[in-house]
């Protein structure tokens, strides 16, 4: 339920911020985007409302790609993480994962003044609490260029590629520290909770065995 709702949420919010065009432009909401400058400027004693930003960031995206690929991570990797977790941590959780996500691209690039915005760093803190929950998990890979060919890949396989590019492919105008700090916060979270077989000791046998 609350995967779906942060699916909804991250969509409305996106249409609203176009007026409901979902191919303009950023016209509403742009004051809620994370610039870490201002964050960093917040610490030393100045306005404080760039703070609320840590969170409303993670809420707003900058184009139908970019919205397009954060949810369909979430769609895919969300679901089996809250069930595991249980809805109120993993509520808790996910936003917890997208403020560690920002402080690390703050640390990284602290006077940056060019604006943060996008649900991936909290969606990397589900694919590091993904990785060491379900490793074995086999996740199907479909590829519409190569007229729709499918393939499987190990949950591990795909998720610390995923972590790897991050780190040794990063992209301009992409946060790739930010999706760095989200992913380990996942993995941290889960080491806290006691490690893999203590969280998925929370469910009944029978759900286990079906996931």
């Amino acid at each position: 339920m609350v995967t779906w709702v942060l699916i909804a949420l991250n969509l409305i919010l996106f249409l609203w911020d176009r007026r409901w065009n979902p191919f303009g432009s950023n016209l509403l909401f742009a004051d809620l985007m994370m610039r870490p400058a201002d964050v960093v400027a917040a610490l030393k004693g100045g306005e404080k409302f760039p703070f609320t930003t840590l969170l409303t960031s993670m809420f707003m995206h900058g184009s139908l790609g970019h919205i397009f690929g954060n949810l369909l991570f979430l769609w895919v990797f969300g679901p089996l993480v809250e069930q595991v977790m249980g809805g109120w941590r993993f509520t808790l959780y996910y936003l917890a994962w997208g403020v560690m996500a920002s402080l690390a691209h703050i640390y990284v690039d602290p006077y940056a003044t060019v604006p943060t915005l996008g649900a991936s760093g909290a969606i990397g803190g589900v694919l590091g609490s993904y990785l060491l929950l379900f490793p074995t998990q086999k996740i199907e890979i479909v590829i519409p260029l190569l007229a729709f060919a499918e393939f499987e890949l190990s949950a591990w396989i795909l998720l610390t590629a995923w972590f790897m590019w991050q780190v040794f492919v990063p992209q301009a105008g992409v946060a790739n520290w930010a999706h760095v700090g989200g992913f380990l916060a996942g993995m941290v979270t889960v080491l806290v909770m006691g490690g893999a077989k203590r969280v998925l000791a929370r469910l009944p046998k029978e759900e286990l065995e079906n996931l």
